[in-house]
């Protein structure tokens, strides 16, 4: 059986381009879309993420602003920031970069952004509207799951979806997503046992646990969509996900390779977010 791969890259690059078009005609409009990143800090995967985050949005045409704090910011000087970004016309989106400083909360941090200008889709007010099904900012890693999934033509109404990680910032959310799209999900995590008895059951199988190549052939079934979230880096340095993906190819359906598969559509969709917030901020349909 062929493996279809599942090229995140690719499919970015295209959505970015027709994000530029989109982000042209807002220009000819007088709307500018910018977003402002705040980065608290040196953790080099968050350096990293950024610059991927403003190189991206320099293609679509959108303004990218980071902000970069010490590590000895107080939280009520960042929270005083926040406001300060919620009050500015100019800013559609803000991300505040993940993790932060452990002397920072970061649930407040997230609460004190403006609904209207999340574009990380964590605020509590946008989970409850995807909770709901309304219309509302997806965090972006969840939703560019989603638009793949789409994109290749994968049916998720009826299929047995099985989600490998329960946090707020990737596994909570795509199982409600794929539960709003009627798929039938079961949740698993670092407590779950036996695992593998789930994993076999899985039409669509989401691995996010953040340990690589723990998920081997012997977890999925013939035919099963495999979507890997995880990005590990290894002792020689090069990058792997949770799936062994040699051994994966000879099950999977479709597979989504690491690198180049889930990460470049999770900043793609930060992106639509950001459009999204600058029309609905400028009450453009």
């Amino acid at each position: 059986m062929s493996v279809n791969i599942l090229n995140g890259k690719q499919l970015a690059q295209r959505l970015r381009m027709e994000m530029k078009d989109e982000v042209d005609q807002l220009v000819q409009d007088g709307i500018k879309p910018k977003l402002t990143v705040v980065l608290v800090g040196n953790n080099p995967a968050s350096l990293s993420y950024v610059k991927g985050k403003e190189k991206a949005a320099k293609e679509a045409g959108i303004l990218a602003d980071v902000i970069r704090l010490p590590d000895s910011t107080s939280e009520k000087e960042l929270l005083r920031l926040i406001q300060q970004l919620n009050e500015d016309d100019t800013v559609h989106g803000i991300l505040v970069q993940l993790p932060l400083p452990e002397h920072i909360r970061e649930q407040l941090v997230i609460t004190a952004i403006s609904p209207n200008k999340d574009v990380d889709g964590f605020h509590p007010v946008n989970i409850g509207k995807m909770m709901t099904g309304e219309d509302t900012f997806l965090p972006c890693t969840p939703y560019g799951i989603m638009t793949m999934l789409d994109a290749y033509d994968i049916e998720i109404e009826g299929k047995h979806a099985v989600v490998i990680g329960r946090s707020n910032i990737v596994g909570k959310p795509v199982g409600q997503l794929l539960l709003n799209r009627n798929a039938t999900v079961t949740y698993c995590h670092s407590r779950t046992k036996n695992l593998k008895q789930y994993t076999e059951q899985a039409d669509i199988l989401i691995a996010a646990i953040g340990k690589a190549n723990v998920i081997t052939k012997d977890y999925i079934k013939k035919g099963a969509v495999v979507i890997d979230v995880g990005i590990n880096r290894l002792e020689d340095g090069s990058l792997t996900g949770d799936v062994d993906m040699e051994g994966a190819m000879e099950k999977a359906s479709h597979i989504t390779p690491v690198p180049g598969g889930v990460g470049p559509m999770t900043i793609a969709m930060l992106l639509k977010n950001t459009i999204d917030a600058a029309k609905g901020l400028n009450r453009v349909e």
